[in-house]
C-alpha cells in the first residue's frame, strides 16, 4: 500500500481544515516545498496536493506551488482542487502533476471527464469521491450533490476509471479513525479498483488495517502534522 502524505494549500501555505470547513483552518508551514522535501528525504514517493483556493474558486489558483514541488523534488504529485476545464487540466500537467484528481467536475460534467480519460489515459485521472454519509459532496465539500456514492462509482468504473480517492468528510481532520467499513464495502463491489483512503487516519495500526483490507493507498494529513504518526513510521510502509 502506498502512503501518500497530503499538502493542502491556501494562500500558498500548507494548511489543514477540519471537516472541509474553511473557517476551521490551521497553518502548519508557510513553505510547502520545505514540507515536500521532508517527505522526499524520508523515501516517500507520492504526494497528494490540494489547491483549496482552487476548489473554492472553481479554477486552479496555486499552480505555482505545484510547479515548485514537482520541479524541485522527485515526488509523484497527484493534484486536485479547481480543475474544471481543459485549460485547468493542461495547466496542472504542464506544472508537473503526475495525476490529477477529478472531483466536482466528475459530478457536474461527466462528458468532460470522459474526454479527459480518453485524451490523457486512465492512469492519469483519479476520481475524487468525497462523501457525507453515502452522498457525494462537491465544491470544496460545500454542497451535497444528492448522488449516491455507489451509483457514482459504478458509472465511472464502467467508463474505465481505475483510481479513486474516497474521503469521508465526517472523519476528515478529526483524528478519530478512517471509514474502513465503507472502504471494505467499496472493494467488495469493485475488487479491481485502486482505492485510496482519505480522511481520519490516526495511527500506524490503522494504516496496517487499511493495507490488509486491500487498499491501494492511504492519504495521511493531520495525523502527521499533529505528530500522531512520524515520518519514519510513514516511510516504513
Amino acid at each position: 500500500m502506498y502512503i501518500i502524505p497530503a499538502i493542502d494549500i491556501i494562500d500558498g501555505k500548507c494548511v489543514r481544515l477540519t471537516q472541509g470547513d474553511y473557517a476551521q483552518k490551521t497553518v502548519y508551514n508557510e513553505n510547502p516545498l520545505e514540507v515536500a522535501k521532508q517527505f522526499e528525504a524520508a523515501g516517500i514517493k507520492r504526494l497528494h496536493l490540494v489547491d483549496l483556493d482552487g476548489a473554492k474558486a472553481s479554477h486552479i489558483v496555486n499552480h505555482k506551488v505545484l510547479q515548485s514541488i514537482a520541479g524541485n523534488t522527485s515526488l509523484q504529485v497527484d493534484f486536485g482542487g479547481g480543475i474544471k476545464t481543459d485549460a485547468d487540466i493542461e495547466k496542472a500537467f504542464a506544472s508537473g502533476a503526475h495525476q490529477i484528481t477529478a472531483g466536482s467536475i466528475a459530478v457536474k460534467s461527466k462528458e468532460t471527464v470522459v474526454r479527459w480519460l480518453q485524451q490523457y489515459g486512465v492512469e492519469k485521472i483519479i476520481l475524487g469521491a468525497d462523501v457525507k454519509g453515502e452522498s457525494i459532496a462537491i465544491s470544496g465539500w460545500q454542497d451535497d450533490s444528492g448522488i449516491n456514492l455507489f451509483t457514482f462509482l459504478e458509472e465511472y468504473v464502467a467508463l474505465g476509471v481505475q483510481y479513486v480517492i474516497c474521503t469521508d468528510i465526517a472523519k476528515d481532520g478529526l483524528l478519530q479513525g478512517s471509514s474502513i467499513g465503507l472502504y471494505k464495502l467499496i472493494l467488495q463491489r469493485f475488487p479491481d479498483l485502486k482505492l485510496i483512503a482519505s480522511g481520519g487516519v490516526t495511527s500506524v495500526s490503522e494504516l496496517i488495517e487499511l493495507r490488509d483490507a486491500g487498499l491501494y493507498g492511504a492519504i495521511v494529513g493531520k495525523a502527521f502534522y499533529e505528530g500522531k504518526i512520524s515520518l519514519e513510521e510513514l516511510s516504513s510502509f
